[in-house]
């Protein structure tokens, strides 16, 4: 495998960007039958773009597949184009897909070949892609993802003026563009493919109950889930152990 640091210029947020990638790395002369699948690995709250390579073993798990993993940095945004403040949904949604293929020629710009994955506000980001960028990404897995922003937005700290900032007021939340819960409604509604999803959360963390609620939405609508839940809260000793489900849940070839 081969680790890349890349800064770059983000157009839509009109600043300096970081993110890591992980790429497969054959022999010389060798090159893939076909361009490589992707997975969007997405960061939490209190995170940025090197979380996942230092709190978990994920270049070392990824080692003997076809994929490639996009870890970027987003800040605070939310993976949202904040009511004040910046276009964190485009970066994340249209800007990065593209700049990462300019940049490596070699991941797969195909549907059924980008994923999204994340825990916490990262899992909140990764099915927000899976349901509103359903044209890009084929699959989308959460862990202890944040699932119901109207409810989540209510806890303090840090407090409605920050939610505020990045969703608009609160009142408005549900049913809008931010709302995962109308966001798997609206592509059911569309008639467009449905994302498969993949969702785990622990049983005592804060989050719970928000993907049960999840969980029987989309249930309910009819998408392809898969549903883990068991003893445990809000930390990195589970996503660790998580994160390698996922990989195996994404189904990638091997041999490919």
């Amino acid at each position: 495998m081969a680790l890349f640091n890349v800064s770059f210029f983000s157009h839509v947020l009109g600043m300096c960007m970081q993110m890591d990638v992980i790429l497969p790395q054959r022999a010389p002369g060798k090159p893939p039958a076909s361009k490589y699948p992707t997975l969007y690995l997405l960061h939490g709250m209190s995170d940025d773009h090197t979380r996942w390579r230092r709190q978990t073993s994920i270049e070392r798990y990824v080692e003997d597949m076809n994929l490639a993993v996009v870890m970027p940095s987003t800040h605070l945004g939310w993976y949202t184009d904040m009511y004040r403040g910046l276009n964190y949904w485009t970066y994340i949604s249209e800007e990065l897909p593209a700049v990462c293929r300019e940049f490596f020629p070699a991941m797969s710009d195909k549907r059924e070949d980008t994923f999204a994955a994340g825990l916490s506000m990262g899992g909140y980001g990764a099915i927000k892609l899976g349901l509103r960028a359903s044209g890009t990404f084929s699959k989308a897995a959460s862990l202890s993802g944040a699932m119901d922003m109207a409810g989540l937005t209510n806890v303090s700290p840090p407090g409605n003026a920050f939610w505020e900032n990045i969703f608009g007021p609160i009142d408005d939340i549900k049913g809008s563009f931010n709302d995962l819960l109308a966001a798997a409604s609206d592509l059911k509604q569309s008639g467009k493919p449905l994302t498969d999803i993949y969702m785990w959360c622990g049983t005592e963390d804060f989050l719970y109950e928000a993907n049960v609620k999840m969980r029987g939405h989309l249930t309910a609508l009819g998408f392809p889930l898969t549903y883990e839940e068991e003893p445990g809260d809000h930390q990195w000793k589970y996503w660790d152990e998580k994160i390698q489900t996922v990989l195996k849940w994404l189904n990638i070839n091997k041999n490919a």
